[in-house]
């Protein structure tokens, strides 16, 4: 399937191609636009400690390639990648030298939600992590009730969240259900960022929720230098030049590598809302 001309469309225009090199050059050209990047190497819940010793290796690579690149090494992982499942120690083993490594280079990693199995072990490990050598921040899901408790925590000890409103089917035990009550907590949960937050990004192409931003940046005289709207690559890049174009800072959420088939379908399967949302883009610029 991922060699079908149906499947090389889709991933030319969602992921930066399957190699390092392909990635770097993508963003080469999104950074000339004057958009932010964080780079991503599709994977997760890696089925080894052989698997996750090598995803390591790659962020590594991959940290080293954006600064010679002279683009901001800045990298989201997801935490299974690198052993979670398997073993906590020997994922923050795996994991800790790519956070070292970003904060020597000036650069950042960000940790990846998961499903709400993982929240409290995400948010631990960032907490260690951060207080050990800065560099690296995590996500906040709206649907989540727990959310705003998790903000304050994270906020407190100046970690940078990337707020976004989930993309993984969950019980309406832990999450809200209706789409109005997840958009009514995302809005309530950027206020909150905005207002003590550390350079939060708002991650979303809801237009609702952009203009409800920029609502509660005005009134409240908020620099635009103090936090950044986040989008994926390819998705809605008529709304990322209007952010730049209105003075916002914008950065793109690139993925790359051959793991993208398994991984867009395991969103899809998970979240059939996601099935329209991307045809619905699809046909926008």
């Amino acid at each position: 399937m991922e060699t079908s001309p149906t499947a090389r469309k889709l991933a030319g225009r969602f992921v930066a191609g399957n190699t390092l090199d392909d990635a770097i050059a993508a963003c080469r050209k999104i950074h000339a636009d004057g958009l932010g990047i964080t780079l991503d190497y599709l994977g997760e819940n890696v089925s080894s400690l052989e698997e996750a010793a090598q995803s390591r290796d790659n962020c590594l690579r991959t940290l080293i390639a954006l600064q010679a690149a002279g683009l901001e090494p800045n990298i989201s992982v997801k935490l299974t990648q690198f052993g979670l499942d398997l073993s906590e120690v020997a994922c923050e083993a795996n994991v800790a030298p790519v956070v070292e490594l970003a904060a020597q280079l000036g650069g950042f990693v960000r940790f990846d939600m998961e499903s709400s199995e993982y929240t409290d072990r995400t948010i631990a490990m960032t907490t260690r992590l951060h207080a050990k050598y800065g560099a690296c921040g995590t996500v906040i899901q709206s649907y989540l009730y727990r959310s705003a408790a998790d903000i304050e925590k994270l906020s407190a000890a100046g970690i940078r969240i990337r707020l976004c409103k989930g993309a993984y089917l969950e019980s309406p035990e832990v999450a809200f259900p209706e789409k109005t009550k997840v958009d009514e907590n995302y809005l309530k949960l950027a206020a909150q960022l905005l207002d003590h937050g550390t350079y939060p990004g708002m991650a979303t192409h809801d237009e609702k929720m952009i203009a409800g931003v920029k609502t509660c940046v005005a009134a409240h005289n908020i620099a635009r230098d103090r936090f950044e709207f986040q989008m994926l690559y390819g998705i809605r890049r008529d709304l990322q030049r209007q952010l730049i174009a209105d003075g916002f800072r914008v950065r793109l959420y690139v993925p790359y590598g051959d793991a993208w088939y398994p991984y867009f379908m395991r969103r899809l399967a998970e979240r059939p809302a996601n099935v329209f949302f991307i045809a619905r883009n699809m046909l926008r610029s």
